[in-house]
Order: C-alpha cells, then structure tokens, then sequence
C-alpha cells in the first residue's frame, strides 16, 4: 500500500507535555471512571504493557467471536452498547467474579470492539495515575489497500517521556492472522492514522476517501465522523462508533469543512494544541453528547 503523506507530527522532544495536561489525561472523565469498582483498581498492575494483557483478558471482538469458537448470542452480542467502564466491568463481573487481572475463559468475557478495547485501557490506566487517551481512526493492517475504521490507545511512558500507540485487541491469535510485523505496545504512526491525519490526508488529495471505512460504509464523510470521534475522545469523551445525528455528527455540509480542517490540525499535535482543543470543546456545543447520552 502507498502511504499518504502526512504532514510532520511534533514530538514529546518539540512540545513535551505539561503537568495540567498530564494530570488532565491521568484521571478518569465520564466514560472511562471505575464508578462503584474503583476499589478494584488496586489489584491491578502499573504497568501499560501488563494492563494491555489484562484488557486483553477481559474482552472478546466482536467481530472474531467465531474464529477464536464462540457463537455469540444477540444478547451477547447487545454488550457492545455499554458505553461506559462501570457499566463494562459490572457486566464482566456478572459474567465471571474473578479479580480483573485474572484472564476468563473466552466464553465469559465482556463482548466489545476495538472502541472497547481502548476505553477500557484507558480506564485502567487512568486509574492508576497512567496518562492515558483513547484515538479514534484508522488502521493500515486489517485488509490490503485500505484504511479500516479503528481505535487504539495513546499511553503516556513516563520512562521514555513519550506517548507510546497500544493496539489492545491484537493478542497473539489476530497479530498470527494479520500478519502483524510491528509491537502493539508501540504502532508505528504510519499504520494507525488518527482521525486529523486522514482528514488532512483526504482533503489534500494525498489520500482517497473511498479507502477508509468499514464494511460498505467509506468516503470523506465518514473520515469526517472519526475526525469528530477522535476531537471528542481527546476531550475525555468517548463516544461509541454509531453514534451519529447531533451537533457535529449531524451533517455532512461542505460549510463545516473549515471547522474540521481546524480540528484535524489541532488532534495532530494534541500535546501542543491541549489549550486550543479543551477551549474550542467547551466553547462549541455542536461537540456536547445529547443530554443522558453519557448516563
């Protein structure tokens, strides 16, 4: 596949992220709190390679059900509408009472996404004080020539004072079927796109809307609905992937195109532009969920 070219993303070295916007990402927001399990926190790992191994130990695609043997009920199936952590791991512990870091046989896990998968990361990490977002776009490494509606998790390493790009849903059984040739723990930019850079992408040219989506739903607009996801979700706001019909997922108008020209800049370098994006959030309504939408 031909990469686009993207535009050049500042670095930890360039703008090293500040203390406000740290401690901003290190605690819990609407979606990702613990809620009434935040006691469970304390039996997990500070570790974002050993937290990735608990999420993968908890959730079950549900798109791979069947290629790892489960059939999948349409109640089951249903589990992939709890938009909150709470909720999740209320379900998970109705599911199997087992400690969160005990992995559960297949059958009994939470049925999610890849959504799923990186809320719950972030969740958890922010539980523990790990500076963690959840980033809605794109993946290079699903299917040949095409850029598939994604989400990962952008986790703050403290270590190395950068963030690192964790793919939570490749274990071993999917990265073996991808073909995987990269650490999930740290995806290369290249192959996971955030919603800014395949806007920028699509609008310049540099890139064909008709190669990203899912399923038979593709072109600019629906770049435009992640564009938004990824605005939100860097706001502590993590919508679900169908949601749609309200504010700026309401239209598909070319007018709006300059306020997401403007956002898909600002979620390029989110460390440098935090001020920008909490501002602009706050500010514009058109990004507010409907009322209980969140409850």
């Amino acid at each position: 596949m031909n990469e686009p070219e993207l535009g050049g993303r500042a670095s930890a070295a360039d703008h090293p992220p500040n203390e406000i916007m740290l401690a901003f990402y290190g605690a819990p927001g609407p979606v990702t709190g613990l809620g009434s399990h935040a006691h469970l926190a304390a039996a997990l790992p500070a570790d974002i390679a050993a937290i990735r191994d608990v999420v993968q130990g908890l959730l079950l695609h549900v798109f791979w059900a069947e290629r790892y043997g489960v059939k999948l009920t349409d109640a089951r199936k249903a589990e992939v509408n709890l938009r909150r952590v709470d909720r999740q791991l209320a379900r998970l512990l109705e599911l199997d009472p087992s400690p969160l870091p005990q992995a559960r046989p297949i059958e009994r896990r939470l049925v999610g996404n890849c959504r799923d998968f990186s809320t719950l990361m972030a969740g958890l990490l922010r539980a523990k004080g790990i500076p963690a977002r959840a980033r809605c776009g794109f993946g290079t490494y699903f299917l040949s020539d095409h850029y598939e509606d994604h989400w990962t998790c952008e986790c703050w390493d403290a270590d190395a004072g950068r963030w690192r790009l964790v793919d939570a849903q490749l274990d071993a059984f999917q990265r073996e079927k991808l073909g995987i040739d990269f650490d999930p723990l740290d995806v290369p930019r290249n192959r996971f796109l955030c919603g800014g850079a395949a806007w920028l992408a699509c609008r310049s040219g540099s890139a064909d809307p008709e190669r990203f989506g899912i399923h038979d739903m593709h072109g600019l607009w629906f770049v435009r609905g992640d564009l938004v996801r990824d605005f939100m979700a860097l706001n502590k706001v993590e919508i679900l992937p169908w949601d749609h019909g309200w504010g700026h997922l309401g239209g598909e108008d070319e007018a709006a195109y300059p306020l997401m020209d403007r956002i898909a800049r600002l979620v390029e370098t989110p460390d440098e532009s935090f001020q920008e994006i909490r501002s602009l959030f706050t500010a514009d309504r058109g990004f507010s969920p409907p009322a209980g939408l969140l409850d």
